[in-house]
């Protein structure tokens, strides 16, 4: 009898996949403090250590045979043109003049309060844009992690039980996927 294959969540590997880089933050962060490393040698080694934790994640991956499953939520409802407007005109605002007098201080004050509240409705927007946006970018993370090991993880089949071709496809995978970072890194250097 045949061994059934052990699924990952999608969600599981995104987790682990901010865990890395959490970790990579923290250890070049604390790495660095009692040395004066340019901001290149702290991409060097941020990309060392992902492409470590990435080759290590791949190879046991492939050795024990593990593919994945989708379990992130889907958005095909969302349309794009439903939350904000289109136009790209501004309302034209109507202008004040408040005077001088008590008349003209208590409309000042009063002035005062509802541009604070306009103020405050436009930051808890802000917020709401902000988080929106947060949330835009962990989706396009998940979809290029989830996708790009999904793709190497459809190899499993061939590598499982096999340490050598599973360290191979690791190694290829890695290169492919960190070294073109590691390239654009090392020609940034050179021209400056």
């Amino acid at each position: 009898m045949k061994a059934k294959q052990t699924y990952l969540k999608g969600k599981s590997v995104f987790i682990v996949s901010l865990f890395v880089i959490g970790i990579t933050i923290l250890t070049v962060y604390f790495t660095g403090i009692n040395y004066n490393r340019s901001l290149t040698s702290n991409l060097y080694l941020s990309l060392g250590i992902i492409a470590i934790a990435l080759f290590l994640f791949m190879t046991y991956g492939l050795y024990i045979g593990i593919g994945l499953i989708d379990n992130f939520p889907k958005f095909q409802n969302f349309k794009s043109g439903d939350i904000f407007t289109q136009s790209a005109e501004f309302p034209d605002l109507p202008k004040i003049d408040v005077g001088d007098g008590i008349g003209g201080l208590i409309l000042s004050i009063l002035l005062w309060i509802g541009m604070t509240i306009l103020f405050i409705v436009l930051l808890v927007l802000l917020e709401a844009v902000f988080w929106f946006s947060i949330f835009i970018i962990s989706a396009m993370l998940y979809w290029v992690f989830f996708r790009a090991l999904k793709f190497v993880f459809n190899k499993s089949k061939d590598t499982k039980g096999d340490i050598g071709f599973s360290v191979v496809y690791s190694l290829i995978y890695t290169l492919l996927y960190v070294g073109w970072i590691f390239g654009i890194v090392y020609l940034t250097e050179i021209i400056t």
